[in-house]
């Protein structure tokens, strides 16, 4: 066996020992696994296990690429998935306290509910919201909606985006607008990655032939900045996506229910109903 294929087996090892301990391969990025000398970068060796194109992960070698993939499979099917690393960590762990329900179906998790630092029941809340909602796949949904949670009754982002309703101020409709842009970045880079100062994320208007780019790292700072001209829905909205700024009192601290480091058995006694 050559180095390389060595160090491949020692990796797979790494992620099996992972895969065990937590039911997922969807750590963040910083994370690190193993005991003294033994520990390995393991949120580094998904991410760049997942990359594609020129620099493929899973190496140049088309046939040594496919059978690296099955390997990986084999441990978690949804290594690879298509959507974020950090909504797949979210959701696995939601599924598998489901599946200590009687029949499979999530019950109420306040913000607040956090699991190995993770916020379940903002994120959860987050989901719920119609602008999220609107931009998960397919797949994502009924993921979803298989845990117990029901489709929000309310117009998509472009519709709201591109609203042009009477008594509609300009401003109303240019936060529709970033506010559906900031749903598209949460729904595929997770609400824990910075949004760069000058991306621009691209949305669909209705009316809109071609798409329109909102300034959306520009759109944040400057929407913080008129924080105290926001509506307590557009602060509800913000914080439904995880801006943190958002949901904080006047006097800077956070409302709602405190931050509880909780194991997997004591999510449980903090639910009481979808």
């Amino acid at each position: 066996m050559g180095f390389g294929q060595e160090a491949w087996e020692a990796k797979l090892a790494a992620l099996r020992s992972y895969r065990r301990a937590s039911g997922h391969l969807a750590p963040r990025q910083d994370a690190v696994w193993g005991e003294g000398d033994a520990m390995v970068p393991i949120g580094q060796h998904i991410a760049n296990l997942r990359r594609k194109g020129t620099k493929n992960g899973l190496g140049k070698d088309p046939e040594r690429a496919a059978v690296r993939a099955a390997q990986l499979t084999k441990i978690d099917p949804d290594w690879n998935c298509p959507w974020p690393l950090d909504w797949q960590r979210h959701y696995k762990v939601l599924a598998d306290l489901a599946d200590t329900e009687g029949e499979g179906v999530l019950s109420l998790i306040e913000p607040g509910v956090q699991f190995d630092g993770d916020d379940l029941g903002l994120w959860l809340e987050r989901m719920r919201h119609p602008n999220t909602w609107a931009h998960l796949s397919t797949e994502q949904q009924e993921r979803l909606t298989a845990l117990g949670m029901q489709p929000p009754a309310s117009p998509s982002p472009a519709q709201a985006a591109g609203s042009t309703a009477k008594g509609t101020s300009r401003a109303q409709q240019a936060f529709q607008r970033g506010l559906a842009a900031l749903t598209q970045w949460v729904g595929r880079e997770g609400a824990n990655r910075p949004v760069p100062r000058g991306h621009g994320e691209p949305i669909t208007v209705d009316g809109e032939a071609e798409p329109v780019i909102i300034r959306l790292g520009v759109w944040i700072s400057n929407t913080k900045q008129r924080r105290s001209k926001l509506t307590a829905d557009q602060l509800a909205s913000l914080a439904a996506l995880g801006v943190d700024w958002a949901s904080t009192g006047s006097d800077g601290h956070r409302q709602g229910p405190s931050s509880v480091a909780m194991v997997r058995g004591e999510v449980r006694d903090a639910r009481a109903g979808w």
